[in-house]
């Protein structure tokens, strides 16, 4: 069984997790102060609410996978690459904006939560509903961006969920550690060093993308026959170019060590020119906006009570 699918799930749960935990946990702590404990059932079901959202936005696009699979319209082989083509792309944008924004507007995290509490509750009957939809919101985006990718890497079987399992139960526990035991964690640290494991995954999404795109065209070819001639001539791809390097023979990706290389860092024994393009942008634009935004001060570590 290849327990290296559940890596990556497992770092970005764990990072989305931590970030939904810091949230909830400066809600719970200005609730603390105001001397609204009432509102903490309010907390807990917007928790509850967003992670059975989160699923069902997961188990829905899922079955539009399966149901593409299992399709018998001629252009269904189509339709599902490009569909998971696009899941790809989204889940390569939401999770680059995620680190990007998260690092350069962390150092304003607590005092934002704390105002958008504070306003809740200026709003008195209203402001359980207030607490409940900025839980929701929060956990949600983290839930839905998290779901995205699992969905991508679920040709992988169910190994991701179970590495998604981990990874929440961890960030649980850091949370606990952060907020009811009062332990100090370097939160900057942690953030930095998830930051750059999540950009060697998610710049191995780019390659994957860009794979299921050529197998798109590929079905579209043995589908219509006057096209069939254009697609793949010796070491071209459709839409790839020319290869640039094979080492299946060398470092296959369904054998230890290239399986896990694979699965952290989107390594392909075969790599074609626009692969290697998509690639080297990706860190070019994203890398370079992300270090960028490591130079500004952050304050990640929360205290216990809002100033």
């Amino acid at each position: 069984m290849n327990w290296s699918a559940a890596l990556p799930t497992f770092l970005i749960t764990l990072r989305e997790g931590v970030e939904a935990a810091l949230v909830v946990g400066i809600v719970f702590a200005c609730l603390q102060q105001a001397e609204q404990q009432k509102l903490h059932r309010w907390v807990y079901l917007g928790i509850l609410s967003a992670t059975v959202a989160s699923f069902v936005v997961g188990l829905l696009l899922n079955l539009g996978i399966q149901g593409l699979q299992t399709s018998e319209y001629i252009y269904a082989p189509v339709f599902k690459q490009l569909f998971e083509m696009g899941l790809g792309v989204i889940a390569i944008a939401m999770l680059s904006w995620m680190l990007i924004w998260m690092t350069q507007q962390a150092k304003f995290l607590k005092a934002e939560i704390a105002g958008s509490v504070k306003s809740a509750l200026e709003q008195n009957h209203k402001a359980a509903w207030a607490i409940f939809s900025l839980i929701f919101i929060a956990v949600f985006r983290e839930g839905l961006e998290t779901a995205v990718f699992i969905v991508a890497k679920f040709s992988e079987g169910w190994i991701p969920v179970v590495g998604a399992i981990a990874g929440l139960s961890m960030a649980v526990l850091i949370g606990m550690l952060l907020f009811k035991w009062s332990i100090r964690i370097n939160l900057q640290q942690f953030f930095q060093a998830m930051g750059v494991l999540l950009l060697l995954i998610v710049s191995g999404l780019v390659i994957s993308a860009l794979r299921h795109l050529d197998a798109a065209v590929v079905a579209f070819s043995q589908i219509n026959s006057t096209v069939h001639h254009t697609c793949g001539l010796d070491n071209t791809s459709c839409v790839l170019g020319p290869l640039i390097w094979d080492l299946s023979g060398i470092l296959p990706d369904r054998q230890f060590p290239g399986i896990l290389l694979k699965t952290l860092f989107g390594y392909t024994q075969k790599l074609y020119l626009v692969q290697a393009i998509g690639y080297l942008l990706f860190w070019v634009i994203v890398g370079s906006l992300y270090f960028r935004s490591l130079s500004q001060p952050t304050q990640l570590n929360p205290a216990t009570k809002p100033n």
